[in-house]
């Protein structure tokens, strides 16, 4: 018989399949791709964060990695901004590397003021590199597709594919490693277990999936600069509420907490 789980998973699934086809108003549709993009960033955020237990401050960063790598690629190389899909996740990944084996020798409010530095880093160095990035103007690039419906469609397959890794992730031996670094490190150390490893095994696919949601914005949106994409409040604190919202460490905790956050936005705005 199948289990709770994966019945409210297939019941989720089918629902949001058939949505467009009830709900066709472009604002509304606008909506639900907002709560797609947070709920992949907010799944993202959980792995590194919510199971391993290392609260970053500086996911904006591969965000905005992301975001530029598809700008960049019709900015300088007139190329399809969707390459940036494929370009973005893997310059997030080149980044996080150098970045776990520094930010991952500290712990606790030190390793999240260092993420907190690396967001703000990143968007004065993409403010100030006027030549490559355009600098405060940003970039503008003309959508080769306008439907909501495609890119609803889209980031539903981003999310899913998302939700898929980060469960695989969780419910394997990395997966408890994390748990278990995130219970008590010290411990975790004694028992033989390398705690720098696998803190940059969560990290990298986190870096991954944000850098991914990133290049995907820019498509969807098709403007974007550094203050937007690498801003601290609006996007490496709105991750954090997001999963705080919906609940840390959960599977689908992030989705909801996307879905009621965007909602309840929008319904104050």
């Amino acid at each position: 018989m199948l289990n709770k789980n994966v019945i409210y998973t297939i019941v989720f699934a089918l629902i949001a399949l058939v949505l467009p086809l009830v709900i066709k108003a472009p604002y509304q549709l606008h909506i639900l791709v907002l709560v797609l993009i947070w709920a992949t960033i907010g799944t993202a955020w959980n792995l590194l964060s919510g199971y391993a237990g290392q609260v970053s401050f500086g996911h904006a960063a591969f965000f905005g990695v992301g975001a530029y790598s598809a700008g960049l690629l019709t900015l300088h190389y007139s190329l399809s901004p969707w390459w940036g899909l494929i370009l973005g996740p893997v310059m997030s990944v080149l980044i996080a590397l150098p970045i776990g084996v520094i930010a991952f020798r500290l712990r606790g409010p030190y390793f999240a003021l260092a993420t907190l530095a690396l967001g703000e880093i990143f968007r004065l160095v993409f403010l100030n590199m006027t030549e490559f990035t355009n600098g405060a103007k940003g970039i503008l690039i003309m959508p080769a597709i306008t439907s909501k419906v495609f890119y609803y469609y889209a980031g539903l397959g981003m999310l899913a594919v998302t939700l898929l890794v980060t469960y695989l992730i969780v419910h394997s031996k990395i997966g408890y490693f994390l748990v278990s670094i995130r219970e008590d490190q010290d411990a975790a150390t004694s028992l033989g277990i390398p705690t720098t490893l696998y803190k940059n095994l969560a990290l990298l696919p986190s870096a991954f999936f944000t850098g991914l949601a990133g290049a995907f914005y820019m498509n969807y949106v098709a403007f974007i600069d550094p203050n937007i994409v690498f801003n601290l409040t609006n996007i490496s604190v709105m991750v954090i509420l997001v999963v705080m919202l919906g609940g840390v460490a959960t599977t689908w905790g992030p989705t909801i907490g996307a879905a009621l956050y965007i909602f309840l936005g929008e319904l104050f705005r």
